[in-house]
């Protein structure tokens, strides 16, 4: 591939290059960029030049380092204010990517037993218990791990769950009007780093959201994205500012 760039500096020069088929869509989310070696011989400089030239590409957020396996273009991220409940399926497919679903396990049971929020989200009836992989294409995006109420959401026992995902179904069939959001940072354990195809302890997004119908309790899930796949962004004013 060869570098378009008009020259200002080097370092410049090597940024505008990447960053140029970056953006045009030469180069792909997570595609390698050229190796620093690469990009040293391609343009007679020293390889501070070209570290510079990345690093400043690092911190615009278009590529992203790995050791020992060189510099890639990364992956979008994907924006939800934190007031909404987002449509993971809508949202995947909007930045230009293949959504896709694995239902990884489905049951009806009873709540536990001395746990208290699965008890009120039973309200006396069972729940049904879904666990699935959302991925973009064919990249790992999200577990999901999801707890619905069958006395309020009787329907649901009867959602195929393997073609269409729980919180699109949910939004789509059921009104809710209390949403509840829980954000942490985590550290992924081993499961998680294996089934989201990260290394184990990597940082992770966890989203535990419950939402209400009136005083009717629906559905509490938990989903877990790798930390460079999403970011919360809120737009707001101070209050009584009228400007």
């Amino acid at each position: 591939m060869t570098l378009a760039a008009e020259p200002v500096t080097l370092h410049d020069q090597i940024r505008a290059g990447i960053e140029t088929n970056i953006l045009s869509g030469v180069w792909r989310p997570g595609d390698r960029i050229p190796f620093e070696h690469e990009l040293m011989t391609q343009f007679g400089c020293a390889r501070m030049t070209v570290s510079k030239a990345i690093a400043s590409l690092v911190d615009a957020g278009l590529v992203v380092r790995r050791r020992r396996a060189g510099s890639f273009v990364a992956q979008p991220r994907m924006h939800a204010a934190i007031l909404e409940i987002p449509d993971i399926q809508a949202e995947v497919a909007a930045r230009g990517e293949v959504y896709s679903l694995k239902l990884l396990s489905r049951r009806r049971r009873k709540p536990r037993t001395g746990v208290g929020d699965e008890v009120t989200l039973a309200a006396g009836g069972d729940l049904l218990s879904i666990r699935c992989l959302h991925l973009a294409t064919g990249r790992p995006f999200a577990i999901e791990n999801r707890l619905i109420s069958l006395a309020n959401v009787p329907e649901a026992e009867f959602a195929d769950f393997s073609a269409i995902p729980p919180g699109t179904w949910l939004l789509g069939h059921v009104q809710w009007t209390e949403a509840e959001h829980r954000i942490a940072a985590i550290n992924a354990d081993a499961p998680t780093a294996a089934q989201l195809a990260v290394p184990k302890g990597v940082a992770c997004l966890s989203l535990d959201r419950r939402t209400w119908r009136a005083d009717k309790h629906i559905t509490h899930v938990r989903q877990i994205f790798p930390g460079t796949a999403y970011d919360l962004v809120a737009r707001f004013r101070p209050a009584g500012n009228s400007a």
